[in-house]
């Protein structure tokens, strides 16, 4: 994630006035998503040929809802002031430290996992963010860290990317490897991924502060038809058509079909069962060389099980 280094970026990432000249408040908003837990068979799928998608990304993509939301409040600033006000917004989509001004703004603090924790809240929730050319009375920011000596996200993290300072190491982020990645995944590291096909929720669903958490989430990010399971063996079979099709508006959009089929090719490899030799078999002729790739790797991690 080079862009992310550039001169650029660091330096509208330290100064949003950079951004919106002008800019004297920032509004941070958090919308929830869905618990995991509140899904039986999430974390023990029924069966080994099933495949686990992050669950901010079961219903609509988050950035054509939100999108409408952060509109919406500006309409709503500018009425309630009676004049025009210069703003931009965002939400994971420009150069802001989006926690650390969600913390500042006293939404919650930063855990050990790298994730905004609310107390009530907990973490699965979103984050958007509003730049007003107009001053706004600040909220108090969020001090105290309630993580403790709790190190449960750490030690169940499946590739160990969560370092000890509070930091991610993205090139081995699970995350990272089945959305970001446009290439091959390090053969070291695709029996760690296990069934995940994309995203992870790990460090989340063992963290405590997400037991406590109220259970309503927003409606647009509820399980669309076909997730959150995920038959791995139909899945391999998507055409480019039906790819798109069955993932209009959602953002598993985001690594595209060639990208998706490699990681349903390492989450069969990762099971182990000889019942997805057919369709691994049916796939490895396929001419996209990143799929075929994946595909006779899980072929060869069958086999020799």
């Amino acid at each position: 994630m080079g862009y992310l280094a550039t001169e650029r970026a660091v330096q509208r990432r330290g100064d949003p006035r950079l951004i919106l000249p002008g800019c004297r408040s920032i509004l941070v908003l958090g919308v929830r998503y869905p618990n995991p837990a509140s899904i039986s068979w999430f974390q023990s799928p029924s069966t080994s040929l099933t495949g686990r998608v992050a669950a901010y990304a079961w219903g609509k993509d988050y950035h054509l809802v939100l999108v409408e939301r952060l509109r919406a409040l500006a309409r709503f600033v500018e009425e309630r002031l009676g004049q025009s006000v210069p703003h931009r917004y965002y939400t994971d989509t420009g150069p802001l430290l989006e926690r650390e001004l969600a913390q500042r703004a006293g939404l919650g603090w930063i855990g050990k996992n790298t994730c905004l924790i609310n107390p009530q809240q907990g973490s699965y929730f979103l984050l958007a963010e509003l730049l007003l050319g107009v001053e706004l009375d600040p909220d108090p920011p969020f001090t105290a860290d309630r993580c403790g000596t709790c190190t449960r996200c750490i030690q169940a993290c499946p590739t160990g990317c969560i370092r000890s300072d509070r930091t991610i190491d993205a090139r081995r982020c699970i995350s990272f490897l089945t959305i970001e990645e446009k290439g091959s995944i390090p053969p070291d590291l695709r029996p760690l991924i296990g069934n995940w096909v994309f995203g992870c929720d790990v460090c989340q669903i063992v963290c405590p502060w997400n037991r406590f958490s109220v259970p309503d989430f927003e409606p647009a990010f509820a399980p669309r038809a076909g997730l959150p399971q995920v038959d791995l063996g139909a899945e391999l079979g998507l055409n480019v058509h039906d790819f798109n099709q069955k993932f209009k508006v959602s953002p598993l959009q985001r690594p595209r079909r060639r990208g998706y089929l490699r990681n349903i090719a390492v989450a069969l490899g990762n099971s182990h069962d000889q019942n997805a030799l057919p369709a691994l078999e049916a796939a490895a002729h396929t001419e996209e060389p990143l799929i075929r790739e994946h595909v006779l790797w899980a072929l060869d991690e069958i086999q020799r099980s």
